[in-house]
């Protein structure tokens, strides 16, 4: 026992020893080298295909229920079928109903549509597009006062939106997203009545969300509205109000859409400054919201030529515009993280 312990001694002094001998650099380490050239991996990001055949029908459905005027038959129609697209494919639905007063001083029905993916999710993306038809074609030459389709002032976004909404329920993205279709956009006063009014006439029914959201206190990551997003050769330049309330959202859509070789579409300018339903979203929810939308620097009024007019049409809706929309729309909802990085 007593050579087991002088043994044990023994071998503990020289445990100790080496120890102290291979810590004599302790307190000068020596540097650790570390290679940062080396690329991190990638993160592997699957997007789906969007599916601008699908946006196209969308649209064309809405389109064929005449024009959809707040008060008309027409209304209420395209209504009820957006509310079963939206119950299709979303998770939740919600339905805002009211009387708003326009212009003029009467009353018109507000039916606003909400669809929602992942409820529960604390991050949160909206996504907007109005869905009515203005009363009159007031920019129109020749028939100022008639009705009008309304297919890519009012159609298209929301096309291009439900198309958005059958990928969302085939792969969920990592985010909660709220697809808001918004009334009474349009029905501001009309040219031949008054002059050009940059008053609150116009937006009412998201005026009217953005004071009465869906959910309680509700406010999203960012927004992104689709306005006039289906004509053949659109051209999105950098819309002003959006640079000024939401600039990285704008830079990191527009560099997606580059990346996806639509930067024919989404183009390196600035564009005017469009009191459109984002501005009411920014300035009364707080949500930091762009707007894209067709504008163009060949026109007296910086929009596209059928704008408010009888050539907005089905004939110039295409599939191409719709898809590099969508498809980069889809990439940046997919690309985004999830709540844990909140």
């Amino acid at each position: 026992m007593k050579k087991n312990i002088l043994l044990s001694i023994i071998f503990m002094l020289f445990v100790s020893f080496s120890f102290l001998s291979s810590c004599s650099s302790c307190n000068n380490p020596k540097p650790v080298t570390v290679d940062t050239t080396k690329p991190k991996p990638a993160v592997t990001v699957h997007v789906p295909e969007f599916d601008a055949d699908s946006s196209y029908q969308f649209c064309d459905a809405q389109v064929k229920f005449g024009p959809r005027i707040p008060g008309t038959k027409s209304q209420q129609q395209c209504a009820a079928y957006l509310e079963k697209m939206l119950k299709r494919y979303c998770d939740t639905v919600y339905i805002q109903k009211a009387n708003l007063k326009v212009y003029d001083g009467t009353e018109k029905p507000m039916i606003n549509l909400i669809g929602s993916f992942n409820p529960k999710a604390k991050k949160r993306i909206l996504l907007l597009a109005h869905w009515d038809t203005r009363p009159w074609s007031d920019r129109d030459a020749n028939e100022p006062k008639k009705q009008f389709d309304g297919a890519d002032d009012g159609g298209s976004g929301v096309g291009i939106l439900i198309a958005c909404a059958q990928q969302f329920q085939k792969q969920k993205p990592n985010v909660g997203v709220d697809i808001l279709l918004c009334d009474v956009e349009d029905f501001g006063p009309p040219e031949f009545e008054s002059k050009w009014d940059e008053t609150d006439q116009y937006a009412l029914g998201t005026q009217y969300w953005a004071n009465h959201p869906h959910t309680k206190n509700y406010r999203a990551f960012y927004g992104i509205l689709l306005d006039m997003t289906g004509a053949v050769n659109a051209r999105f330049p950098k819309e002003a109000f959006s640079m000024k309330f939401a600039p990285s959202v704008v830079n990191e859509f527009w560099n997606h859409a580059q990346s996806l070789g639509f930067g024919n579409y989404f183009v390196n300018e600035n564009g005017g400054a469009i009191t459109d339903d984002h501005y009411y979203v920014n300035t009364i929810n707080g949500t930091p919201t762009i707007d894209i939308i067709n504008l163009s620097t060949e026109t007296k009024t910086g929009f596209a030529p059928h704008w408010h007019a009888q050539s907005d049409k089905m004939d110039l809706i295409d599939r191409a515009t719709m898809k590099a929309v969508g498809q980069t729309l889809l990439q940046m909802i997919y690309y985004e993280p999830g709540d844990e990085n909140i």
